[in-house]
């Protein structure tokens, strides 16, 4: 294995680190995506558990990411070994996930309660085991150059790769699934080997990737964490991040409904998403291309309120048709591209930021918080779907025993996959023109040596920052 010891500050990755590292986006996007597309339905329409347990049931496990992220980052940030400070939790993960995503689709003959507990503590599994991955994984781009754009075009691959996991989850897994237990096992365990191999994948493809990180930090978690909160671009680029998270996360959980039940038609779950992910696989050039031209926060609230008027749109789906649906689909998924990829382009710049201010390496605690926040507001996603189905009326069944829904609940079914996620992507639109740490602001640090500047700083002594300064840089 090569060292990832520091090396000079380079603008460019070389195109194998690229893809490299791109190919974890298999075990990210098909992780994030498939529970939250058909965990809630396995429950509520295979294993008969109640719609409002069935939601709390995947909630939970998501609040331990709350205390695993956080150490997972604490960790890799002291971390030092000859793979580098974030590779050897890449392979940790790898040894966990992928058995337990398996398990979690395998269960025993159970129904109801029992089942929905039973898929809960295997979640809870698996989730530990992404947290081992995905945290580290996502602090590594901020380490690997220091060019502001560099970054955007770094993560573009990823992103592309994104588009093809999620049409595998969008298509394949339901597939695959079907509406059978049987088939829900075979989809667990192939899409385990699939996060098998793209885990290992990242780990052995990105050996050779640079290492621009600052030295380990010495403070405590505590101060660590006082000095994410107190970053303001990093506090509302969570904030914007969740807002789109969850929103894009109640669609999701909402898709396999909206397909049986607005459209009459289960098998359109799998064209939705195709719908979806096309425009992911081609717009990302514009996406890069508009970055650099509008800046990263405008081509942010442009691809935010491109996401929220197709959902909007959509709510016209039952006197327009199923055609009409997809085109709006299409619309969300050209927002959808953009958040995807600027969010983490901006996630990078925040991470780089702090490291030019404090001189430490500290992107895993960063990136721990933003994962915990992240797969939390993901899994409430389908919570809340679930609390909307609740609230109209939603009856929950088993293949066996197919029930005739009340007209409340095929409302709620629509209404809970576009009214409900355009308002909620609408607040991270209005979040985001709160944030600022820009092209300018970043260079103006690195040329100042790391110096905090009180008028585009936040503070690291653990005290707020100057609330008329909100939005500038920590």
């Amino acid at each position: 294995m090569v060292s990832t010891a520091a090396t000079p500050s380079p603008s460019k990755v070389s195109l194998g680190v690229r893809l490299g590292y791109a190919v974890g986006s298999f075990c990210t996007a098909n992780f994030s995506t498939i529970p939250g597309l058909l965990l809630l339905f396995y429950m509520t329409n295979v294993l008969a558990v109640p719609a409002a347990f069935a939601g709390v049931v995947l909630f939970l496990p998501k609040a331990w990411d709350l205390v695993a992220n956080t150490l997972v980052g604490r960790w890799s940030d002291r971390t030092v070994s000859r793979w580098g400070p974030r590779r050897p939790w890449l392979l940790a993960g790898a040894l966990v996930l992928p058995v337990s995503f398996a398990l979690m689709f395998a269960g025993p003959p159970l129904t109801g309660t029992t089942a929905g507990l039973y898929v809960g503590v295997t979640f809870l599994a698996a989730a530990t085991g992404y947290a081992l991955y995905e945290v580290p994984y996502k602090a590594m781009p901020a380490e690997m150059t220091t060019d502001y754009h560099e970054r955007t075009s770094l993560l573009q691959w990823r992103m592309v790769l994104i588009a093809i996991a999620i049409a595998m989850s969008g298509i394949l897994a339901p597939t695959i699934a079907g509406e059978t237990s049987d088939g829900y096992r075979t989809m667990g365990v192939v899409f385990g080997v699939i996060l098998l191999v793209s885990m290992l994948g990242s780990f052995f493809g990105t050996a050779r990737a640079p290492f621009t990180g600052q030295q380990r930090s010495e403070g405590t978690l505590r101060e660590q964490l006082a000095a994410a909160r107190t970053s303001k671009p990093f506090m509302w680029l969570l904030g914007l991040s969740s807002a789109q998270t969850l929103g894009a996360g109640v669609m999701l959980a909402g898709a396999p409904y909206f397909a049986a039940y607005a459209l009459d038609d289960t098998s359109a779950t799998t064209t939705l998403f195709a719908a979806l992910v096309g425009p992911m696989l081609v717009t990302m050039p514009l996406w890069v291309w508009l970055a650099r031209k509008l800046d990263k926060r405008g081509a942010m609230l442009l691809s935010g309120s491109l996401f929220t008027a197709g959902a909007l749109l959509i709510l016209a789906t039952p006197a327009l048709g199923s055609l009409y649906a997809h085109l709006c689909v299409m619309i969300v998924g050209i927002g959808y591209a953009g958040l995807q990829l600027l969010q983490f382009s901006m996630l990078a710049d925040v991470i780089a930021h702090d490291g030019v201010v404090s001189g430490e390496r500290r992107g895993g605690v960063f990136t721990g918080l933003w994962t915990a926040v992240e797969n939390a507001v993901s899994a409430l996603g389908a919570t809340t779907y679930g609390w909307v189905l609740t609230a109209g009326g939603f009856i929950s069944s088993d293949p066996e025993h197919p029930v005739t829904q009340p007209d409340t609940a095929l409302v709620a079914v629509v209404i809970g996959v576009t009214a409900v996620p355009a308002l909620i992507t609408f607040a991270g639109v209005l979040m985001t023109l709160r944030y600022n740490l820009t092209a300018e602001r970043l260079a103006a640090a690195v040329g100042a040596g790391g110096t905090p500047d009180p008028a585009a700083a936040g503070r690291h002594d653990g005290q707020p920052a100057d609330t008329e300064a909100v939005g500038t840089e920590d």
